[in-house]
Formats: structure tokens, sequence, C-alpha cells
């Protein structure tokens, strides 16, 4: 999936919108025989309630991997957070968060798993 980014920011570089890459990262995806969903919505179960509040999954690879688009200057702890919310409200393991407003794709690339 990493390949897959770098293979976009190559293509396009820096200073897109995140719908841009998004819309690019799946095709790439999908182009290589991955399955995948955008736009996966993600609800809060509250007291036993599930909950629409919102949040929204960028792409769900193979069903196991959540995989957010940022187009930000930098990433802060707050996108470290949001990536590990999603990964326990979802109750999946693995996710990669990429950045593609960098220089060097692999800057803008982080890891995560619970």
């Amino acid at each position: 999936m990493v390949d897959a980014g770098f293979k976009v920011h190559k293509a396009l570089g820096a200073g897109l919108l995140e719908s841009a890459y998004e819309h690019c990262l799946a095709y790439e995806l999908v182009a290589r025989g991955m399955s995948l969903s955008r736009q996966v919505p993600l609800p809060i179960i509250y007291e036993g309630t599930k909950l629409d509040a919102g949040y929204r999954l960028d792409l769900l690879v193979e069903g196991s991997v959540i995989v957010e688009v940022k187009s930000v200057e930098a990433l802060s702890r707050l996108h470290g957070a949001q990536m590990l919310t999603y990964l326990k409200l979802s109750g999946l393991r693995l996710g990669l968060l990429m950045n593609f407003n960098v220089a060097m794709f692999s800057q803008g690339v982080r890891r995560f798993a619970l």
C-alpha cells in the first residue's frame, strides 16, 4: 500500500486536496487487485447503542487496514490520535496515515498497530 502511495505522490506531487490523493490512491490500489471501500461510516457504540457521529474512514483496504489520507503541512499528534481512535472504534489492528503534502513521500507515512 505504501508503494501505491509513493506512485501517486510521484505522479502528482504535493499541494493538492486530500480528496484528489484519496481518489488516485483508491484507483491505484484497485488496479493492483486490492479490494477497498471509501468513506466508510464509523459509528460509536455508546451504552450498547450504535451512534452515527459522522466519523468516516478514508479507505478501508482488504477489510482490515485503515488508510487515512492527509494533505497537511506536517502530521501532528492529533492525526496520530485520530488514527488510534479509528482503530479502537473499528476493532481493527492496522492503520496507515499518509500525508501527501511533503517533499519526500517516505517522510509523510506513519504506521499504527494495536
